[in-house]
């Protein structure tokens, strides 16, 4: 079997020095489309270095963005990655992302989940400097055709959205060279660049980076929900359901929750909004018919 699960859950850690500074910040805030209005104060806080601040999504690209993916050549798996899809990313930070610095970043396989004619693979990156830990990334891959194994099936997925209005709702454009910017902070598959490429994975175009579309939810939320403070974001998970087209248009619905449980107001101002709670999210895809894009999305904030 290509995956060996006790090998691959025993195996020791990998180790790597990554280093960053606001130009890599920079360059990945332009990758989510930010910047427009040019000269918006609230703008500037993702492109001008002397009022930057750091999406703590950043963690995904840091140092190239390979320490999670890197954990795929670990000891005990061995898949063809033609059949691995990222099936979804964790970010939790344990303090602000400073706008350069320097971490060791400890990369290892988490758990193994078999979900019959797949496996998941989850594989955990940790960065720390020398003032403690920065971030924590966990990013689920799918592998087709290795489950069956008789494994742990590992826990469900998450609840969904409520059943009533979102608090807000907010579009946001993908530029139709949002993709060939974005690869730039660290991805080149050329599955986002390439037409030939793309028409031998089945799509008529290249698609848009996952993780792309994660970003730009994120800044979504901060901007909307949180006054722009990205400090306030603890975690951000999501499952990926579909893809993204560049050129096409993100309707990211938001439902706020208190750490009480309580809603937003469904409309206006958020209950909770300056106190700690969670923002739950559907994240579709306008001009396909709302078609899914991320789902069993939750940023959690102070």
């Amino acid at each position: 079997m290509p995956i060996d699960v006790e090998r691959a859950l025993s195996a020791e850690p990998v180790s790597t020095r990554i280093t960053w500074g606001h130009k890599d910040v920079q360059l990945y805030h332009l990758g989510l489309g930010a910047g427009v209005p040019a000269t918006d104060l609230r703008e500037l806080r993702y492109t001008l270095e002397s009022r930057l601040h750091v999406l703590p999504s950043f963690a995904t690209v840091a140092g190239g963005g390979m320490g999670v993916v890197g954990a795929l050549s670990a000891p005990g798996i061995d898949v063809d990655l033609a059949a691995v899809l990222h099936g979804g990313q964790r970010v939790e930070t344990h303090r602000p992302v400073p706008v350069g610095g320097s971490a060791t970043q400890t990369s290892s396989v988490a758990a193994v989940y078999d979900k019959g004619k797949a496996a998941v693979i989850v594989l955990r990156s940790e960065a720390a400097d020398e003032d403690g830990p920065l971030w924590t990334s966990e990013a689920q891959m799918f592998v087709k055709g290795e489950g069956g194994f008789g494994g742990d099936r590992g826990p469900s997925s998450g609840s969904g959205t409520p059943e009533r209005a979102p608090d807000r709702e907010v579009r946001r454009s993908v530029r139709e060279d949002q993709a060939l910017l974005y690869r730039l902070s660290g991805d080149w598959n050329p599955l986002h660049a390439d037409p030939d490429f793309a028409a031998l994975a089945g799509f008529d175009r290249p698609i848009l980076h996952g993780l792309c579309s994660y970003g730009m939810v994120l800044k979504a939320v901060v901007d909307t929900v949180l006054g722009g403070d990205v400090t306030r974001v603890r975690s951000y998970s999501t499952r990926f359901a579909g893809i993204v087209f560049p050129g096409e248009t993100l309707r990211v619905r938001m439902w706020t929750e208190s750490d009480g449980g309580n809603g937003g107001d469904g409309g206006g101002d958020p209950k909770g909004a300056g106190g700690a709670g969670r923002v739950l999210l559907s994240v579709t895809a306008v001009e396909r018919d709302d078609a899914p894009v991320l789902t069993d999305a939750v940023v959690a904030h102070s």
